[in-house]
């Protein structure tokens, strides 16, 4: 069985597939570092899984995960990051992903969910788990301006409250800077907010968004 490892961070990426060839050797472990390289990886070579990075420096991990499901449904997907909101993990889960765990995670829970993945199970880490079961429904947490919004409008919204450019959001998503901007618009009618510093208050009372973290140059990562 092949796993394919993406993270745009090279130390990290490296480390982790290091320590999957040592305890599971019987999988071949390869890497991509971006989500433009993990379709062509994928297109070139089928894996089993893919544990995937949410931060990568082009499309998404969100993203890549909706277009490998997209192009093969039964593609399994583990998400593999330092964020734990539960937004996040609820969209994550809702791309088509079948795990999630936070980097946190000792290494013996990173192989038992690579192993009870690939046995066509769903792995969750346990604190997020039973995060989800007191909250099963969007409506259940947190503010309900995001009860209703798409998985496209939930990564604009993020991204717009990290302070991205829109010519960078558009990059990130492979769709025009005028798109992005329309989408701005009615995110703010739909979220009731009217300016940039309404839409990061929102998303860091959201816990969508920890205090710090929003500037040009931040971005989901790790």
């Amino acid at each position: 069985m092949k796993i394919l490892l993406v993270d745009d961070h090279a130390v990290v990426r490296q480390g982790y597939a290091g320590l999957l060839r040592a305890l599971l050797p019987e999988l071949d472990v390869c890497e991509a570092s971006s989500g433009e390289e993990a379709l062509q990886r994928v297109q070139e070579n089928i894996p089993s899984l893919v544990v995937m990075d949410i931060g990568l420096p082009g499309i998404s991990g969100l993203e890549t995960t909706r277009r490998l499901r997209q192009r093969l449904p039964q593609l399994r997907v583990l998400f593999f990051s330092m964020h734990d909101e539960l937004p996040l993990v609820r969209q994550a889960l809702e791309a088509g992903a079948s795990g999630y765990l936070t980097k946190n995670s000792s290494p013996d829970v990173l192989v038992e969910a690579v192993r009870r993945i690939l046995s066509g199970h769903i792995y969750i880490e346990q604190q997020l788990a039973t995060q989800l079961a007191c909250h099963p429904h969007k409506s259940d947490e947190g503010d309900p301006r995001l009860r209703d919004m798409t998985q496209r409008e939930f990564e604009i919204f993020v991204m717009l409250a990290r302070g991205l450019p829109l010519k960078q959001i558009a990059e990130k998503l492979c769709i025009s800077a005028k798109t992005v901007s329309n989408h701005q618009t009615l995110l703010k009618h739909k979220l009731q907010v009217s300016s940039q510093a309404e839409l990061v208050h929102l998303a860091i009372d959201t816990g969508v968004l920890r205090i710090g973290e929003q500037g040009g140059r931040e971005r989901l990562s790790a």
